[in-house]
């Protein structure tokens, strides 16, 4: 990732309605939520929404999708990813004792769900 796509990427999310829209888009992966709902979810108008989104596109953490009479927006999250990896990739400057706080708090909150034998 160059400077250039993190400073877009960074600068798309530094709006707290941008912020709060991304953050509710990766609520609701893998399906994605229509604009008219994510407006409704956000209380704010949807021209306003619109545009919001227009800059979360721009920096290519949106993506978007026409499901009949709707646009259905989902997040990016390999994009993300870069963001979060270009952020962390220097940061222990060949010292890894100083990010292992971080790496332990990327740990997931919520750990997959095991599969249920079937008793049989």
């Amino acid at each position: 990732m160059e400077n250039e796509e993190a400073v877009l990427a960074l600068a798309a999310l530094a709006q707290p309605t941008r912020l709060q829209a991304f953050r509710t888009l990766v609520q609701h992966e893998p399906d994605g939520l229509p604009a008219g709902e994510l407006a409704r979810l956000l209380e704010v108008p949807q021209n306003t929404l619109s545009a919001h989104l227009s800059v979360l596109a721009r920096a290519d953490l949106v993506t978007s999708e026409r499901r009949s009479r709707s646009i259905v927006y989902r997040a990016n999250l390999a994009e993300f990813q870069k963001v979060a990896l270009f952020l962390l990739q220097d940061c222990c400057a060949g010292r890894p004792e100083i990010c292992a706080p971080v790496i332990e708090s990327l740990q997931p909150c919520c750990p997959p769900k095991r599969k249920e034998r079937s008793r049989a």
